[in-house]
């Protein structure tokens, strides 16, 4: 999950900004081969191999008969072979098959391991990313329950423009026609941000109470609050420090301006805020105290859950940014707070179907922890950027509408305090709002 932009202060500008060929080596003359030799021709008087002056037998009719009287040679008789037979030798050792290995030189064998360690290491690494993502896919299919819609407490996040004098009384009327009869409840205005000390000027929002009225005006019932947020210092020297007792008092003091301004509520979204922050909590603690004296509403928006047991850690370790909070911590959270929104995008999904089935996975983990009594809110991207840990073409309302729905079901579809946040208003397109309307809404 990527923080909120807004909730860094970077939200007044936003919300003004609307991949040579090498040649093969020349092909080398092949040397002609040449077969078995020949001889060459014969000569012209050269004889041939029948004319040769072998002689012929003579011609034995003319010649007299000469007796022979050439006494008989005897024949030689057989002698035994008295020669002694050689001296036994051993036998040859048989030949190995393959001749001896050279020995493995300890660079070689260093290289080998080092290859084996890291394909080990790689296998354990994308293994489980791989089985996640599988029950992602399955955790997005079948059917919602029926009746698994909107309940009425959906909130939407609203930009710095709506108190700082750009926004006009034509602008609340179009909003208003564009939230009649929907079931948003809530409306968070971008209010701040907070100084790193937690004192918050009143310049910044100092249109609040013109803003507040008109909206009570045309949308009776819809609730607005003051969303503050700022930089916390968890993972760089400057920022907001929760751990001085004396940030946590301005920021409850800054708090009871705001609700004079005539704000019905304080969203909180500090950011990056990680699992376990006990000084996160004290101050959810003191605000507890202020909001309900007077009787307004204390809502945060809140990091998404570990998908996997403990991946906050593992995920800290490595990157140095833990992203996610444990279910626990979740819970902790939601039992201080009258409302919940879960930040449930920038979730480095590819694909719709396993963006839709990340937040059905959300949806049910958070409901496992949070009270009856507190609102738990799913946030919809209502934004469109490409860039890391985001994909628009993956992140789409459709999809997060549609894991929310199949969460709801499979955990608690009966909830009644429940309901979608839409994030945000100045980045959102007709699509966006047609969607949430027929999806979610209608």
């Amino acid at each position: 999950m990527d923080e909120h932009r807004d909730g860094h202060g970077g939200e007044d500008r936003r919300d003004q900004a609307t991949d040579g060929d090498s040649r093969a080596g020349a092909g080398q003359d092949a040397a002609p081969q040449t077969g078995p030799r020949q001889a060459g021709p014969r000569q012209p008087d050269e004889p041939r191999a029948d004319e040769t002056d072998t002689p012929h037998p003579p011609d034995t009719a003319d010649t007299p008969e000469i007796p022979d009287n050439t006494p008989e040679t005897p024949k030689p008789t057989d002698t035994p072979d008295t020669t002694p037979d050689p001296p036994d030798t051993p036998p040859k050792p048989p030949e190995p098959a393959h001749p001896p290995a050279a020995p493995r030189s300890p660079a070689r064998s260093w290289r080998r391991r080092t290859v084996r360690g890291v394909c080990a290491a790689l296998v354990l690494l994308v293994l489980p990313v791989l089985t996640a993502e599988t029950a992602l896919r399955l955790n997005y299919t079948g059917d919602p329950a029926p009746g698994t819609r909107t309940r009425h407490h959906d909130a939407l996040w609203l930009g710095h423009a709506w108190v700082d004098g750009r926004k006009s009384g034509k602008d609340v009327t179009a909003l208003a026609a564009r939230l009649r009869g929907s079931g948003i409840r809530d409306l968070y205005v971008h209010s701040g941000p907070l100084e790193h000390d937690g004192t918050l000027s009143p310049s910044v929002y100092r249109k609040a109470r013109w803003l507040t009225g008109a909206l009570h005006r045309e949308l009776p019932g819809v609730r607005v609050q003051a969303w503050l947020g700022d930089t916390l210092a968890s993972e760089s020297p400057d920022g907001l420090r929760l751990e001085r007792p004396s940030t946590r008092a301005a920021i409850a003091a800054s708090t009871r301006r705001i609700l004079d301004a005539g704000f019905e509520g304080a969203h909180f979204d500090l950011e990056p805020l990680h699992s376990g922050d006990r000084d996160y909590l004290r101050l959810l603690d003191d605000l507890r105290v202020l909001t309900r004296s007077r009787h307004a509403l204390l809502s945060v928006a809140a990091h998404q859950i570990d998908p996997l047991p403990a991946f906050h850690s593992f995920w800290g370790a490595t990157t140095g940014h833990p992203k996610w909070w444990s279910q626990s911590y979740f819970g902790q959270v939601a039992r201080r707070v009258d409302q919940i929104a879960v930040m449930s995008y920038d979730t480095m999904q590819p694909m719709a179907s396993l963006y839709g089935g990340y937040v059905a996975e959300q949806t049910a983990l958070a409901l496992e922890v949070t009270p009856r009594t507190t609102d738990l809110l799913m946030g919809l991207p209502f934004f469109h950027e490409n860039r890391f840990g985001h994909r628009a073409r993956a992140e789409t309302v459709p999809a997060a509408v549609r894991g929310v729905r199949l969460g709801l079901s499979r955990t608690d579809a009966g909830r009644a305090r429940f309901g979608v946040a839409l994030y945000v208003d100045f980045a959102a397109t007709e699509a966006d709002w047609r969607a949430y309307q027929e999806d979610w809404a209608g």
